[in-house]
């Protein structure tokens, strides 16, 4: 996970981006277990809304404006939202078993949170953030003391 004492460099060095990948890794490795027929129905949705979260946090840590970056984190947010949605078609139609869904819901949670934190971070960066000190701008005419020297 991230070491607290290193600089962000990356979105790779966000533990929420590290925490979505696992998930990720999860959805992928839990589709394998869908039948042939769900391959371009629930398997595609499944792995799409999963790749969309680390992609979207990686595009948004890319924009130059905070308000961007947020942008792009309520979509990331909004790809786990139906990732719970999914899991629960999967569960509905005997794909999942209960333990392995709660399982992993309880995952996808704890990615929304760490989502929200991240927003929130970025939020109050963006209020926070280092403005130009007031300078006068104004062109003063030089004295006549000013134009002999």
């Amino acid at each position: 996970m991230v070491n607290k004492n290193k600089d962000i460099a990356s979105f790779e060095d966000l533990l929420v981006w590290q925490v979505s990948r696992d998930l990720r890794k999860r959805i992928s490795s839990l589709c394998e277990k869908l039948p042939k027929s769900e391959t371009y129905k629930l398997k595609d949705q499944m792995l799409r809304a999963s790749r969309s979260v680390t992609a979207n946090i990686a595009e948004g840590y890319g924009r130059f404006h905070f308000q961007e970056n947020i942008q792009y984190c309520r979509q990331a947010r909004g790809s786990l939202y139906e990732l719970i949605d999914h899991l629960s078609v999967g569960f509905d139609e005997n794909y999942f078993d209960k333990s392995e869904v709660a399982q992993i819901k309880k995952e996808t949670v704890r990615t929304i949170k760490l989502i929200n934190g991240y927003i929130g971070y970025l939020n109050k960066s963006k209020a926070n953030k280092v403005k130009e000190p007031e300078i006068d701008y104004s062109i003063n005419e030089p004295t006549n003391n000013e134009i002999n020297d």
